[in-house]
């Protein structure tokens, strides 16, 4: 299954990222199959191709957690930002 993910570029503490469509549980820093666009962390900026990402999302591509709040915020699909680091919830003691 395809996947829409971030590729890691970029030098120590410096980080930045590609936008790639890859095989789901492929590494990280593998082969990838078309590249989509970047983000930088450090300034929030990126780009992204809206078209290119509309056709993949439609061939069944899935996108990744990040990757989806990320083309919400830029205006590519709708919905609501998904919370990708969960915060667990504390149980309380029986009494």
């Amino acid at each position: 299954m395809l996947a829409i993910k971030f590729k890691r570029i970029g030098k120590k503490h410096q980080p930045s990222y590609r936008i790639i469509v890859a095989e789901k549980r492929s590494k990280m820093g593998g082969d990838c199959v078309e590249d989509l666009g970047w983000y930088d962390p450090i300034s929030k900026k990126f780009e992204i191709k809206k078209e290119r990402i509309a056709y993949r999302l439609k061939t069944g591509a899935q996108p990744t957690a990040s990757i989806y709040n990320l083309l919400v915020k830029a205006g590519a699909i709708e919905g609501k930002k998904i919370a990708v680091h969960k915060k667990k919830k504390k149980i309380e003691e029986a009494k």
